[in-house]
């Protein structure tokens, strides 16, 4: 995360741990029904480009996965 980016860190935790996977769902889930849409980041191996994988639910998530970026859906019609 880069301050001063407009990131914002929303919750971590180790998903591999019951409580924090649980708090994880949940906040997927809300930003979700916010209007939100998720993505995960990665790189072209080859290329070092960076892409992104949309996802539509938690388990869509890469368990190697370092964050999921959520951003407001176009305005417009």
């Amino acid at each position: 995360m880069k301050p001063g980016h407009g990131e914002i860190l929303l919750t971590e935790g180790d998903p591999q741990l019951q409580q924090d996977e649980e708090r994880l769902v949940e906040e997927f889930r809300r930003q979700l029904d916010e209007g939100m849409w998720a993505a995960v980041p990665s790189r072209d191996g080859l290329t070092g480009r960076r892409q992104a994988e949309m996802v539509q639910d938690y388990r869509q998530i890469p368990q190697d996965a370092e964050r999921v970026i959520f951003f407001p859906r176009a305005a417009g019609g």
